[in-house]
């Protein structure tokens, strides 16, 4: 879609006045309160309204896209700027603060556009006689998204008039008077979400101070995140062919990687009808040894949510065991081994040490940031005499970018068990829920794996589900933190 002339939308809005009542409180029936969540896409909306009762500021969102209109708790409000409110940044000296001529950016303009959100602010329920110079103080506090946020009022020439900007530092704050319904010009310099901080102000007629506090408002600029995005599922893994004895180790890989984490394996091999269920294969990887006798075996792998919806379902995958074969280059290493020596190693691939998690995304709800992904594969090799047992936990330091810190609390993972030696009795670890809401999630030492005495001598390889969830006041960045993994 090209986008359209900022300039022709400035020229149109040249003529929009701001609507203030002085001085006449009329009486009206208040909206109705609503707490579900919402999206407001199209129509009018008065973002920030500014209430006061029982001695406080509040802000509401004053939603008129519904009749009878209600006031809702900002919470509960995701404002949606759609595709189609792309515009290109005129060629004009005093539109330069949007961005360089002919870039594209999204706007809701001052005056309204049936097929797009009219935001705006209103005092217009503010009672008279309460606030010294009949005013209240509107600031922006801070912005966090993908670009620059700016909201401008056009002049009776078209001549912009900025109030509030986030790439030139902010708290911006504009006196706003009581009994005012204002609409202005709000522009996003990309794609993605947003949370803009505002926070209302006055000083009562007595001298006292009152304020809102900082209120986080939402806005989803284009396309929302689908809630339920269609996951794709396959094998990698295997090899064209493989040798009688030699290991295979099947993966599912989903497309676009979603929190699920929840599989089951199933095979079928020549001279049966259909797939079975593989016993105990429940995690992300398989592993098993090539035989003779499963020669032309197919395995495919489901994906679940809740227990038994089938979200996804891999296509087969048939397996290839032939004498002849190329076993890998080889070497016969002769060792003897002292019984009475051992030790508990716990190791991770060098060259495969590093989680990348996939860019975070605000989840449906919109109250927090979102991303998940796998812990690479823990060995833990026991060879000590006695076969005492061991537990390997893990303990994540605090996220950083630059010199902002976010606390590691915030990551949580879902333990399992990728393989064991015969004999040995591993467990994995309970799951831990990022503490976004509540708890320490992996700031604090969390078990990733278990085996109890008598049943740990033997080599096992551990992994989990990583889960993060940060607050929507995060800063933009990337942020690395660092597990450690110990022994006992």
């Amino acid at each position: 879609m090209r986008a359209r002339r900022l300039k022709r939308l400035a020229a149109a809005a040249a003529g929009t006045v701001i609507a203030t009542v002085g001085g006449l409180v009329v009486a009206v029936s208040g909206p109705a309160s609503a707490q579900e969540n919402v999206v407001l896409s199209a129509g009018h909306v008065d973002a920030v309204d500014v209430h006061y009762a029982d001695g406080r500021l509040v802000l509401k969102v004053h939603d008129d896209t519904v009749q009878p209109s209600v006031s809702r708790d900002p919470g509960d409000v995701a404002f949606q700027v759609l595709p189609q409110a792309a515009v290109e940044v005129p060629d004009l000296p005093e539109y330069a603060f949007l961005g360089p001529a002919g870039s594209t950016v999204w706007l809701l303009p001052m005056t309204q556009d049936p097929n797009l959100l009219w935001p705006g602010w209103n005092t217009t329920r503010l009672p008279t006689g309460v606030f010294r110079g009949e005013k209240v103080s509107l600031s922006l506090v801070d912005v966090s998204g993908p670009g620059r946020v700016s909201v401008f009022m056009t002049d009776p020439v078209g001549q912009p008039l900025i109030k509030f900007r986030s790439d030139d530092g902010l708290p911006d704050a504009i006196d706003v008077p009581v009994g005012t319904h204002a609409h202005a010009n709000w522009v996003f310099g990309a794609l993605g979400s947003y949370t803009l901080t505002f926070r209302a102000d006055a000083t009562l007629t007595d001298g006292r101070q009152v304020s809102t506090g900082p209120v986080a408002y939402r806005f989803v600029v284009g396309d929302l995140p689908d809630p339920d995005p269609q996951v794709q599922l396959s094998i990698q893994g295997l090899q064209p062919a493989y040798a009688p004895g030699a290991t295979v180790t099947l993966t599912a890989v989903q497309t676009p990687t979603s929190d699920l984490n929840r599989y089951r394996w199933f095979s079928k091999c020549p001279g049966t009808e259909e797939f079975t269920a593989v016993p105990g294969e429940t995690s992300a990887a398989y592993s098993f040894t090539a035989t003779n006798q499963l020669d032309d075996c197919q395995y495919l792998v489901r994906l679940y949510r809740d227990g038994e919806v089938v979200v996804a379902e891999s296509g087969p995958a048939t397996l290839n065991v032939d004498d002849a074969a190329s076993p890998a280059p080889s070497q016969t290493i002769t060792v003897t081994i002292d019984g009475t020596q051992g030790a508990l190693v716990v190791s991770v691939d060098p060259n495969d040490r590093t989680v990348t998690l996939p860019a975070a995304v605000l989840s449906t709800a919109g109250d927090r940031w979102q991303s998940s992904g796998e812990l690479r594969p823990v060995t833990v090799t026991d060879t000590r005499p006695g076969a005492p047992g061991w537990n390997v936990a893990g303990r994540l330091s605090d996220f950083t970018s630059g010199a902002t810190r976010v606390g590691g609390k915030y990551l949580g993972w879902a333990p399992t068990v990728l393989a064991q030696a015969n004999g040995q009795g591993v467990a994995a670890g309970q799951e831990v829920k990022p503490g976004f809401a509540s708890g320490n999630g992996l700031a604090a030492s969390s078990v990733l794996g278990s085996a109890p005495v008598g049943a740990g001598r033997g080599t096992a390889r551990l992994g989990a589900g990583l889960n993060l969830e940060l607050p929507t006041d995060t800063g933009a960045g990337q942020y690395t933190a660092t597990l450690t993994l110990t022994a006992i």
